[in-house]
């Protein structure tokens, strides 16, 4: 039996199990999932839930389902799509998740985008740093722009994985619009957003000068910082 949480959470949860049972064989291409009514008395959870999870299996690419008949095991459900569940308030842990993924791959794009940047290029990277002073200076927390900024920065690459790959990313990658850190006042909060500003600049003066290292070694300080920030406010809730 599932414990008491949150609907989307016990539809991930027979999401999940299902997910193991197709996976591992135990359900074969063209078996058909047990029926609605089975799944709701098995996992003792509303016919809402199922459904959720039934279409996240389906969105996954390892189900299809047919009108009247139910949901049966896609004919390749190996080849199923990589995603990361949007949600309105994830989890400290999911944010520094994603970080550790940014991490990852952005230093390297930084990297890229001095070696590779075209001269337009730079200057729509200059153009969205300047941008979120123009929102800092406005009051904004400039969520947006910093997306803008980093975007940019993938497309100078002359690899179009890295801005597909932020695309998908979507607004995980700018985790402050759905995570308030633990500033106490506005004056805090806006020296916060000073100095991740001052890191972008450093990223940009590394792209611009065509210098790789530096602006691989910018661009690592600035999300590792970042990092470390959730890092803290996520002991601090574990510590309260």
């Amino acid at each position: 039996m599932i414990d008491k949480r949150p609907p989307a959470n016990l539809a991930e949860q027979v999401t999940a199990h299902l997910s193991a049972d197709i996976r591992s064989g135990r359900l074969q291409p063209g078996d058909r999932l047990p029926t609605e009514q089975e799944l709701t008395s098995a996992w003792k959870v509303s016919r809402t839930v199922v459904r959720e999870a039934v279409a996240g299996l389906r969105a996954d690419g390892l189900v299809i389902t047919r009108r009247g008949s139910g949901a049966y095991v896609a004919p390749n459900p190996t080849a199923s799509p990589f995603r990361i569940p949007a949600r309105r308030q994830p989890s400290i842990g999911e944010v520094l998740e994603v970080m550790e993924l940014r991490l990852a791959v952005e230093v390297e794009a930084a990297a890229l985008a001095a070696e590779r940047a075209t001269r337009r290029q730079v200057a729509g990277i200059r153009t969205a740093l300047r941008a979120i002073d123009r929102a800092l200076k406005g009051g904004d927390g400039a969520v947006a722009e910093d997306f803008a900024f980093h975007r940019a920065i993938s497309e100078a690459t002359g690899n179009s994985q890295f801005p597909r790959f932020l695309a998908f990313l979507g607004s995980h990658v700018i985790p402050r619009q759905s995570v308030r850190l633990s500033v106490d006042t506005p004056a805090e909060r806006r020296r916060y957003l000073e100095r991740i500003q001052h890191e972008h600049g450093r990223i940009v003066t590394g792209i611009a000068g065509g210098d790789g290292a530096e602006a691989r070694r910018a661009m690592h300080a600035h999300l590792t910082r970042s990092l470390e920030r959730y890092r803290k406010l996520a002991e601090g809730k574990n510590n309260g």
